[in-house]
């Protein structure tokens, strides 16, 4: 198999870099870590040197209570490529995060029927590389 082949069979990891590393390292202890301004008091998602709200530096992260609900979802049943083929189907979620923000990721399991809006969901992590693991969601109905 060529490189580009064999290439296009691997998933891509995320990166991380100085102004993510910290929330990567939060996952893998199981961890979902939030910027929080102690200026303005925002709270954010995605890691970034400055505020969104009010461009300070005065960022500090705090773990998340790792619960939400569903504000919207997507079942995908077409791979996006060839990584994804044995994955289909699975569903994507928009996250409102209990701490305010929403995030986009993905839910634990095929529980496709219970999936609704402003269904709870909680956060759990998934390793998918040595040093890295993905913060997903499963749902906490019964």
């Amino acid at each position: 198999m060529n490189k580009t082949s064999k290439d296009s069979l691997e998933k891509p990891l995320p990166t991380p870099d100085g102004d993510s590393q910290v929330f990567w390292d939060g996952l893998k202890k199981g961890e979902l870590l939030l910027q929080h301004c102690d200026d303005c008091g925002h709270v954010q998602y995605y890691q970034q040197r400055i505020c969104r709200q009010c461009q300070s530096v005065n960022l500090q992260h705090k773990a998340a209570s790792g619960r939400g609900t569903i504000h919207s979802f997507s079942v995908v049943y077409r791979a996006p490529g060839p990584a994804f083929k044995e994955d289909v189907p699975y569903a994507v979620l928009l996250i409102d995060l209990e701490e305010g923000p929403r995030m986009i990721s993905s839910l634990v399991g095929k529980d496709f029927n219970a999936l609704d809006f402003d269904i709870p969901v909680k956060l759990k992590t998934i390793r998918v590389a040595d040093e890295i693991c993905l913060p997903c969601f499963e749902l906490t109905i019964s």
